[in-house]
């Protein structure tokens, strides 16, 4: 089955889709893009507030996903999409965005969508829903690894144990504090240039890294309400110059990913690999190489995992684990939005 995964995570940089050859356990990626946001959509996103104007983003987000995904100019049969996250409490509630009906519309293709409400429903975080695909593509063998994804927020997937949290923040945190440094002109750290030449205030990390978040037990999932804008607005608030606060959060990003792997050889993607510096800062801290290394693009791993999450509800097969999530038991995860061209040829 031909699938497109599509993915737009907390760092809000943009829409990823991977077009996915799946047979069986064998996935092949068959082409990937990454779209970036509308500076205006960016904005909106970031400042979502209101009943009204999340109804109306949720319909303008279909709209570009299905753009997204037309301009990739692939035959398909399924879609699996993440949507946009919102607001997100693992274990309580969470909400997506992106209109799955105004996609399967404009693509004449199914979608499964919304795929953390039923992990949260059996009992679960309703996050991290990769360590599944995690499994797959890396859970080779008994050698003690670990599959790391650096987006917004950092999540790990221990393998072979299948046991996978949230670490905290990933890019969030360093991303605004740029934004905010450049008066929005660079959402983000180029090469890690600018924490190079800045100072870590250690003091300030010692605070930070005292976050009750970080001595929680696994499973566990965070976003923007425990690292979002408050979080960043705390830290410009020290008054400390914004290089330094910056290579601060490079270091908090770089010490709580290597506190929560320990040794394991670890496999890196996401956004957060192009970061040269934080990569430096990692690689002092646990033995790490990036994902392409393995054959999977380290930008397209997310997409092509709600690709293979959309596959597994196709076939009514359950997508989370519950030793990453919690979840009471395995569920079928997402709801099917059917396109005009499935109704009409089943009827």
């Amino acid at each position: 089955m031909r699938v497109a995964g599509v993915m737009s995570g907390t760092s809000l940089d943009g829409i990823d889709v991977a077009i996915v050859e799946i047979r069986g356990k064998r996935i092949e990626t068959i082409a990937f893009r990454s779209t970036p946001y509308p500076r205006a959509m960016r904005r909106a996103l970031l400042n979502v507030s209101g009943v009204a104007e999340v109804s109306s983003l949720n319909f303008a987000l279909g709209e570009l996903y299905a753009r997204a995904i037309l301009a990739m100019n692939q035959p398909l049969e399924l879609i699996g999409l993440h949507g946009q996250t919102i607001y997100h409490e693992g274990g309580k509630h969470t909400l997506q965005i992106g209109e799955a009906a105004v996609v399967a519309e404009r693509t004449g293709v199914d979608v499964i969508s919304n795929f953390r409400e039923a992990d949260i429903a059996a009992g679960g975080q309703g996050a991290p829903l990769v360590p599944f695909v995690d499994l797959l593509l890396f859970g080779h063998g008994t050698k003690p690894r670990a599959a790391l994804n650096i987006g917004g927020i950092a999540n790990v997937t221990l393998l072979p144990e299948g046991i996978a949290f949230d670490t905290g923040p990933g890019n969030m945190v360093i991303d605004a504090l740029v934004s905010h440094m450049t008066g929005g002109k660079q959402m983000f750290d180029r090469d890690g240039r600018i924490a190079r030449r800045g100072a870590v205030r250690w003091e300030l990390l010692i605070k930070l890294r005292a976050n009750p978040y970080f001595r929680r037990s696994p499973p566990k999932s965070c976003g923007r309400e425990q690292f979002g804008r408050e979080f960043a607005q705390n830290l410009i608030g020290t008054g400390l110059p914004l290089p330094d606060l910056i290579a601060t959060a490079t270091e908090l990003t770089a010490r709580t990913i290597a506190g929560a792997i320990g040794e394991r050889e670890t496999i890196a993607s996401g956004g957060g690999v192009h970061n040269h510096f934080l990569m430096e800062r990692l690689g002092e801290l646990l033995p790490i190489r990036g994902s392409a290394e393995s054959g999977v693009d380290p930008d397209a791993k997310e997409a092509i995992a709600f690709a293979v999450l959309a596959y597994q509800t196709a076939r009514h097969r359950p997508g989370n684990l519950p030793s990453a999530t919690g979840a009471r038991h395995p569920a079928i995860l997402g709801r099917r939005s059917y396109s005009s061209v499935s109704r009409s040829s089943s009827s």
